[in-house]
């Protein structure tokens, strides 16, 4: 969901040969309800296959900037799709993008004292749209900004590629509304404004992060992220260990992770009602074949929308918030050296 006005500015994809400097365009379509960013040109110069998704924590990929924006209307926020295209408008494979982040300055996360991660995609996730009577509420001068983390192992050099985001939105004078429905992130090893990644022995193992919500309301759709082997994220009771919900992964004939399942609880029903100060357990399964620990290795989050009962407790932005000012001083540093070490935390991606 882009819009309104032209925006441009200077995006650095890594190490390449000179050449324009990549920039931002954002533009609506209001018959449409369509906002469309388009980032590039970039320069994605090859590099070593990724034998496994901790090699990002290695450097392994050319890491932009973040890019600042406003967002232009009032309305909701309720889906994108996402292209790639080459200098010669040919598409380029989707998993030259090892995830982009949507991040929205204006309001910070249910769960923690960050800025809020307004939508994000990694390699396994595909175009999301949701029906139009639920959304992102969203208003006019809300400061967005974007990065990418890319990996270019098609065994070429690509040049002039373009990055095309379209996000679509519901007006305000939708009747009746769209109900208020906003990201929620859950991670099992979240450090705001470090890494989330962990370690996993051999084997099969857990690891688990409990937490409680500061406001209730309804649970309205889940997906998730791992990297391989894992087997799933699931969301429990702490109190009592009942399993909420869960989304598995998904492999390929290699046994390499795929992407994972989604559940979406608000189109067909109410949702899966969570209570405020009530404990609940989110939980991350691998099963490691390679009889080695791999360090660094894992990751595992559940990522949805919420519909709050009262938007009016939903946590504000304290910028005096130890955790909230390192969340914001990683996302300045993003991209510096072309090259990116650490992990997908709120602090850095969360897909």
């Amino acid at each position: 969901m882009l819009w309104s006005s032209i925006l441009a500015a200077s995006i650095v994809s890594g190490p390449g040969p000179a050449g324009p400097a990549p920039k931002v365009t954002v533009t609506v379509d209001s018959s449409r309800k369509e906002l469309t960013i388009t980032a590039g040109p970039f320069h994605l110069a090859n590099m070593p296959p990724m034998e496994d998704h901790g090699m990002m924590d290695l450097g392994m990929s050319h890491d932009t900037p973040i890019q600042q924006f406003e967002w232009p209307v009032e309305g909701w926020f309720r889906g994108f799709r996402m292209d790639l295209t080459d200098a010669a408008g040919r598409p380029v494979p989707r998993d030259v993008i090892h995830h982009m982040i949507m991040v929205n300055f204006s309001r910070r996360q249910l769960l923690y004292s960050a800025a809020e991660r307004l939508m994000g995609a990694g390699t396994e996730t595909e175009d999301i749209i949701v029906p139009k009577s639920i959304g992102v509420p969203m208003k006019p001068g809300m400061r967005l900004g974007m990065y990418v983390a890319w990996h270019n192992d098609t065994g070429k050099d690509l040049e002039g590629v373009h990055l095309k985001i379209t996000m679509l939105w519901t007006p305000k004078n939708q009747n009746p509304p769209p109900v208020n429905s906003l990201p929620i992130y859950m991670d099992v090893n979240l450090t705001v404004g470090g890494t989330n990644t962990f370690d996993i022995p051999p084997g099969k193992s857990e690891k688990a992060y409990e937490f409680s919500l500061p406001v209730g309301g309804r649970l309205l759709g889940i997906g998730g992220h791992m990297h391989d082997y894992g087997v799933r994220v699931r969301l429990e009771e702490a109190e009592t260990g009942k399993v909420l919900t869960t989304t598995e992964a998904k492999h390929d004939s290699a046994g390499k992770l795929a992407g994972m399942t989604r559940r979406l609880f608000g189109i067909t029903g109410d949702g899966l009602e969570l209570e405020a100060d009530r404990k609940y357990r989110v939980v991350g399964e691998y099963d490691n074949p390679t009889g080695k620990t791999l360090v660094k290795g894992a990751m595992a989050h559940m990522a949805g929308l919420f519909a709050p009962d009262d938007m009016d407790r939903w946590p504000a932005i304290d910028p005096r918030s130890p955790e909230y000012q390192r969340d914001m001083a990683s996302l300045q540093v993003r991209g510096e050296g072309g090259t990116k070490a650490g992990g997908h935390a709120p602090g850095h991606a969360g897909h």
